[in-house]
């Protein structure tokens, strides 16, 4: 079990670590984006979340209160679907399917960290982690 656990944070842990570096190494690009998406402080925005998405990532997938980095994944998560992926602003038929695509990704993605979340604060004996959960569901 300790090594399907393991498997799959590192699985999970891939994408967001892969969108961290498009974040920190991309931040110029992304910002330009970001802005016309309305997003505050588009830059700092840009790399600040990228620095989320960093600690997040390595705390699941190292298993460093992987509760915690749950946590800090949702909370990139969910306001980049509301923020970035307004699919029911968008007139042109296909870019709003691609937006509403990254919406229900990121909503979906939401979704399993609060699982994950539930599942890393409420077994305390998870094994193959560096430190136990930061909270408890038990």
């Amino acid at each position: 079990m300790d090594v399907v656990v393991l498997i799959g944070r590192i699985f999970f842990s891939a994408l967001f670590l892969a969108s961290a570096v498009g974040h920190l190494t991309q931040s110029k690009a992304m910002a330009q984006y970001a802005a016309a998406k309305r997003v505050p402080m588009a830059e700092m925005s840009v790399l600040g979340s990228g620095v989320l998405l960093v600690v997040g990532a390595l705390s699941v997938l190292l298993g460093v209160w992987a509760d915690l980095g749950c946590l800090l994944l949702l909370a990139f998560l969910v306001p980049t679907a509301l923020i970035m992926h307004d699919f029911w602003a968008q007139t042109d038929p296909q870019a709003k399917q691609m937006e509403m695509v990254n919406f229900n990704k990121n909503i979906s993605l939401a979704g399993a960290c609060l699982m994950l979340f539930a599942f890393f604060a409420h077994n305390h004996d998870l094994g193959l982690t560096l430190t136990g959960p930061l909270f408890s569901l038990s």
